[in-house]
């Protein structure tokens, strides 16, 4: 989901936006039943130093799609580790797969702020949240992808964590991959898309 674009204020807008504006009304107002100032609070939080897990608990229950926008946009600006682990907590909402899906693209543009805890994000009891580590790998652009997709599919025991991670591997991976992909394939022989996935990395590994 992309994020809000700037729009031009409502009349609501322009009078929620005149009250007193200190962090502490602002967080307030993130639970008032006006969607403009839910929205204008979670923009202007982000002069907030120690916003995030009030944005974060707002987005957890937050409907309307609008404000969502708002406070993930919020979220990456700020950067902080609070805003990081709230945005790792939204990954394990299992009853809503669009804030999973938000938080996912979120995250993405926290390259920097990601990097640090991304080895425990591939090794979290939760698959599905390994897999979505794998996702966001493909648009952090750090050093150790490679190395980090490596270890995924050597070690990691889930088959659909090990498809993700090939996938980006057959699009970033070198040489050093080629043992890694060989043991792939045997450890899944009896997966026809692991195969399928490997072969092709490896493909794209000896044309390049």
């Amino acid at each position: 989901m992309a994020f809000i674009k700037p729009q031009a204020a409502t009349p609501v807008d322009a009078d929620e936006r005149r009250r007193p504006r200190d962090c502490g009304s602002l967080a307030e107002d993130l639970g008032s039943p006006d969607p403009a100032a839910r929205r204008w609070a979670a923009r202007d939080l982000v002069d907030c130093p120690g916003a995030s897990p009030a944005l974060v608990a707002r987005l957890m229950v937050e409907t309307e799609v609008s404000v969502r926008e708002v406070i993930l946009t919020t979220l990456t600006r700020l950067g902080d580790d609070l805003a990081i682990a709230g945005l790792v907590d939204c990954l394990r909402s299992e009853e809503d797969a669009a804030l999973r899906n938000e938080a996912l693209e979120a995250m993405k543009q926290l390259p920097d702020e990601v990097a640090p805890i991304m080895a425990g994000l591939l090794h979290d009891a939760d698959p599905d949240v390994r897999i979505f580590a794998v996702n966001i790998l493909e648009s952090l652009r750090h050093p150790e992808v490679e190395a980090w997709l490596i270890d995924v599919i050597q070690h990691d025991p889930h088959v659909n964590v090990c498809a993700t991670a090939v996938d980006l591997l057959g699009e970033v991976g070198s040489d050093r991959a080629r043992e890694a992909l060989l043991g792939l394939k045997a450890r899944f022989a009896q997966e026809p898309y692991v195969q399928f996935a490997a072969s092709l990395a490896l493909r794209r590994i000896d044309e390049g």
